[in-house]
């Protein structure tokens, strides 16, 4: 059990098994990406634990770039996206990868998709640690993903709670009272 700020978690899926997904994960992408060069775009602040872990298995040659978007305010997500930090590359006629720590409601990368599509991307999948179809308000084809969770709201790995938690090898689940 860990206590973040007002709430407290309960272990929920242990680093070995997240590195177990992630191996998994990254041989799709080794045999999907092979002789290919693609950009991966990695969606901070999340995601950078996930992407750090996921290029030391990509075999085929890659650059990796870091955005920063924002939809989360606390544990709620506001239904807007705002780009703090945008891409400082071309992608024109790139295959892109996005790398993502989580989908939850989708928002992010659905608006997302068109952005770099309309840069000129010869093509854009999205590779996420984690994803909750259940609570998916947006159309979304998402081919790389290493699990899917309950709507449960999570830390650890990357994910924070209001800015904490992210330091945690494991994933741990906010406990009810």
């Amino acid at each position: 059990m860990i206590t973040i700020k007002d709430k407290q978690f309960e272990p929920f899926i242990h680093h070995g098994q997240i590195a177990d997904r992630v191996a998994a994960l990254a041989e799709k992408l080794n045999a999907d990406y092979k002789g290919k060069n693609p950009i991966l775009i990695a969606i901070l602040n999340g995601a950078f634990i996930f992407a750090a872990d996921l290029v030391r298995h990509l075999t085929f040659d890659h650059e990796i770039q870091f955005v920063k978007y924002s939809s989360y305010e606390g544990m709620d997500t506001t239904g807007k996206v705002k780009e703090l930090i945008g891409l400082s590359l071309s992608i024109e006629n790139r295959d892109v990868i996005i790398v993502e720590d989580i989908i939850d409601t989708g928002t992010t990368m659905y608006n997302l998709l068109p952005q770099l599509k309309a840069k000129g991307a010869k093509s854009v999948e999205i590779a996420t640690l984690l994803m909750k179809p259940g609570k998916l308000a947006v159309p979304l084809d998402v081919k790389y993903c290493a699990m899917q969770i309950p709507n449960e709201f999570i830390v650890g790995y990357g994910l924070d709670y209001d800015g904490v938690g992210r330091n945690y090898k494991s994933i741990y689940v906010v406990k009810e009272d």
